[in-house]
């Protein structure tokens, strides 16, 4: 089977394809960041690595069997701010659209955000499918909510494997935030977690990771967990296992990059789910 993956990040696609048994004779990427290049080439150095997606043909490609994306989605997403295609992010969505068009694979996935019906009645038209809409919570700690356009067939929703954060926390983390960088003084003069909405307990789901969200130690706009009585901001161990990542796969670079590229990323094992349907054995 040959892999055609755009925006291919730190692979997670194919991590999905080998936990599924499933084999690649090819897997070609493109991708920009060279930080999650590094880490796909730690992981799997037979990735054929092709750049930037607008110099990408499908001319220049075998037949593609598979051909996956993630389109960059920020300027789609509810939390963003909503130029959708204008956003020149977002409107690399029509190089996913071109190659689709060229290489005319036999299987397809896309993945994008949460968003306004316009928009998503826009991508359903020129992708040709509708998509399903899932919630990584079902197969892990984290709340993600997101739309997955494909022509395989899908057998509903994945079965909710009921994991709460206590599930994939680190016991040997040590990462605790200090009182003046985890609360503030609200107007009552008590002591507050200073990112309240953000604030988890071990039994709760963690909100969903962004490429954005840990800059600094103060944890302002990602989920802290109270652990013992204090308050820790998730490790970057903590965040692979909430998007379903193999122990320790981002290592090797800074943990800055790591938790920006876990955010980027696919939660793998929903992508598992949906690749159930791949028909390998007729390639």
């Amino acid at each position: 089977m040959n892999v055609l993956s755009l925006f291919d990040g730190m692979s997670c696609g194919q991590i999905a394809l080998d936990r599924l048994g499933i084999k690649v004779e090819n897997y070609y990427a493109s991708e920009i960041d060279k930080y999650a290049i590094k880490i796909a080439q730690k992981n799997y150095p037979n990735t054929i690595q092709l750049g930037d997606i607008k110099n990408v043909k499908g001319k220049d490609l075998p037949n593609i069997d598979l051909l996956l994306a993630g389109s960059p989605c920020q300027g789609f997403s509810f939390a963003g701010k909503q130029l959708a295609f204008d956003d020149p992010r977002s409107a690399l969505f029509f190089e996913f659209i071109r190659l689709l068009k060229e290489c005319k694979p036999k299987y397809f996935l896309l993945e994008n955000v949460r968003m306004k019906k316009e928009y998503l009645d826009a991508i359903t038209d020129l992708v040709g499918v509708e998509p399903i809409l899932i919630n990584s919570a079902l197969v892990s700690a984290q709340n993600r909510q997101r739309y997955y356009w494909t022509n395989l067939p899908v057998a509903g929703q994945p079965e909710d494997k009921r994991i709460v954060l206590k599930d994939i926390l680190d016991p040997n983390a040590t990462n605790f935030l200090s009182e003046t960088t985890a609360f503030f003084l609200s107007e009552t003069t008590a002591l507050r977690p200073r990112t309240q909405r953000n604030a988890r307990e071990i039994t709760d789901k963690a909100n969903a990771l962004t490429a954005t969200g840990y800059k600094g130690a103060q944890a302002n706009g990602v989920t802290v967990v109270k652990v013992g009585g204090y308050w820790r901001v998730l490790t970057p161990l903590e965040c692979e296992r909430l998007q379903t990542v193999p122990d320790n796969y981002t290592e090797g670079v800074s943990n800055t990059q790591r938790y920006k590229m876990l955010g980027n990323g696919w939660t793998v094992d929903v992508i598992c789910h949906i690749l159930k349907g791949v028909d390998y054995g007729s390639n």
